[in-house]
């Protein structure tokens, strides 16, 4: 399927009224370019659900026009879908190379891709990418090697800022390039993509460098081990970590899956400095370890089931628990939809008798992205002619165009997108095209979209009102009699061995309803079990005001 549009399009499969599995596609003439491809974690009422990822079937279909996908940084809504987006399009990667060396262990987990589409990049470097010309600039954001992008065509330059915030003084000592956005400002940029999550914060985010500061002190009061949950991408609040155990004597270890992961790519690249050699041990020195001496940094600051520190808090562990006295860290701030899951775990930590340290106790957790000050100024410095607020859900595309709104600009210079639309650019307008196909897809297990919407509303009417199985055997012919049954099993109902009465009318209800349809002439078996279905749905709701799921089994003998 190939198409050529004259206009530049912008066109938001994922990140977009939602904090999550981001994905941007830019579309000019016969070139696609698309920037990241993350996940997202699922909330309450996806039962069952480890990971979303957007829909990509309009891309699928246009897998002929695509011409790479660049990466922005290593966080997983950026990249965290990349395993399972990448093996169906087979295109060309792009990518700073720490941000790849967590891209290569991530699809090694799961598939193997071929290493001559992947490209490690420098930023200013420019790549040529069909109709647009493509150059990473850098900006500062809570991981190394974080990049934004410009992509030029002869419609203008659009620039899409990435994760962002502005540290002037960053652990790395890698400053967001100002300079650059303010030159292509001079020169002239036809709309900018800006990453809108924290603009309804006022004022500016602190450095990671303060972070630090607070750490040290609190490892300095702990009496027994430390333990430090934090996002395991976030490699600077990790290397402040470290070196703040090291000062004070401890050793450190890595527990959980992804943090080791991260923790053994960013030490292979050299993004990740050990004071000194013999800094690490194992999970299974950790017993032989005197407490305070210890700092263990852990996954689990989301309050994940599965996560090591929330299996820590609850004794399932196999190598470390949390003991009294010992402190735990909780650096990161709960994504939207997790903070049940946090307060549950932290009150574990609590009945143990822990010291439970979060951001709202002490600075341990900063911002990666911008308040509104830092989003004046980089507007400021670029000063497009178009605004389109991303990376957020819609009140913080709403609070961005409100800075834009004080900035000067009018409500038809600033696109606010939905997933799906397109904006459709050239060098004097701004408008929507028409939508593209978008969505979410929903990974669960080793199965990718095999469960819709459809599914989902059963497993929430299971886990609202249970199942019951109603069984019954018929004779195989004419005249049709009840050879047994109605039998009747419930699950996550109600406790059948105390609920006789309920289930004696049921069967009386399911009877009856039998005795009906096999007086007819012509015996429908789906019009059977629907009839069983509907009487029995009717007589549990008039009794209980619970529909439990109905499954009618008939066997014929």
């Amino acid at each position: 399927m190939s198409q050529r549009r004259s206009k530049l399009s912008v066109i938001p499969l994922g990140g977009t009224g939602e904090i999550g599995k981001n994905l941007l596609v830019f579309e000019y003439e016969d070139s696609i370019v698309i920037i990241d491809g993350g996940v997202k974690f699922p909330d309450e009422e996806l039962l069952g659900i480890d990971l979303v990822i957007p829909d990509v079937t309009y891309l699928e279909k246009n897998r002929d026009r695509i011409k790479g996908l660049f990466i922005t940084h290593g966080h997983e809504d950026h990249i965290g879908g990349l395993p399972f987006i990448l093996p169906k399009l087979n295109i060309p990667i792009y990518g700073t190379k720490l941000t790849l060396g967590l891209v290569r262990a991530k699809l090694q987990e799961r598939t193997p891709y071929p290493e001559q589409l992947v490209h490690v990049i420098e930023p200013g470097e420019h790549i040529q990418a069909g109709a647009f010309e493509v150059e990473a600039f850098r900006v500062t954001h809570s991981i190394p090697d974080a990049v934004g992008y410009s992509l030029l065509t002869s419609v203008g330059r659009v620039v899409y800022t990435g994760d962002f915030k502005v540290d002037y003084t960053p652990i790395d000592g890698q400053n967001m390039d100002l300079g650059k956005l303010a030159a292509w400002g001079e020169e002239g940029i036809l709309a900018l993509l800006c990453d809108s999550t924290n603009a309804e914060r006022s004022g500016v985010t602190m450095s990671e460098m303060a972070v630090g500061k607070t750490l040290r002190e609190w490892f300095e009061r702990a009496e027994g081990k430390i333990i430090m949950a934090s996002f395991a991408s976030n490699v600077h609040r990790i290397q402040q970590a470290i070196n703040a155990a090291a000062d004070i004597g401890r050793k450190v270890c890595v527990v959980g899956r992804s943090m080791e992961s991260v923790v053994r790519t960013a030490i292979e690249l050299g993004y990740l400095k050990l004071p000194q050699e013999d800094i690490f041990i194992e999970s299974s020195e950790v017993g032989n370890t005197p407490p305070e001496r210890l700092l263990v940094l852990t996954t689990g600051s989301q309050g994940e089931p599965l996560a090591a520190l929330t299996r820590m808090a609850t004794g399932s562990h196999r190598k470390i628990n949390v003991q009294v006295g010992d402190m735990v860290i909780i650096a990161a701030t709960p994504i939207p939809g997790n903070e049940k899951l946090v307060g549950k775990t932290i009150n574990h930590l609590y009945e143990i008798g822990a010291e439970v340290v979060t951001k709202e106790m002490g600075q341990v957790h900063v911002s990666g992205h911008a308040n509104q000050e830092e989003i004046k100024l980089v507007i400021r410095l670029a000063r497009p002619r178009f605004l389109i607020p991303h990376h957020g859900e819609i009140r913080h595309q709403a609070a961005l165009r409100r800075i834009g709104h004080s900035l000067g600009y009018a409500d038809q210079d600033i696109a606010l997108t939905q997933l799906g639309s397109r904006v459709e650019l050239s060098p004097d307008r701004m408008e929507f095209g028409e939508r593209v196909e978008a969505g979410s897809v929903y990974i669960d297990g080793l199965g990718v979209g095999d469960v819709g919407q459809i599914v989902l509303r059963d497993r929430q009417q299971l886990a609202q009102d249970g199942v019951v199985v109603v069984v019954v055997a018929l004779s195989k012919g004419k005249p049709y009699r009840i050879i047994s049954g109605p039998d009747i099993i419930s699950r996550g109902f109600t406790f059948m061995k105390e609920a006789g009465t309920l289930v004696d009318e049921a069967k009386k209800v399911v009877g009856n309803t039998l005795e009906s349809q096999l007086l007819k002439d012509q015996l429908e078996w789906v019009v059977l079990k629907s009839m069983i279905r509907e009487g029995l749905s009717n007589y549990f709701w008039e009794k209980t005001r619970r529909r439990p799921m109905i499954l009618p089994v008939v066997l014929h003998y």
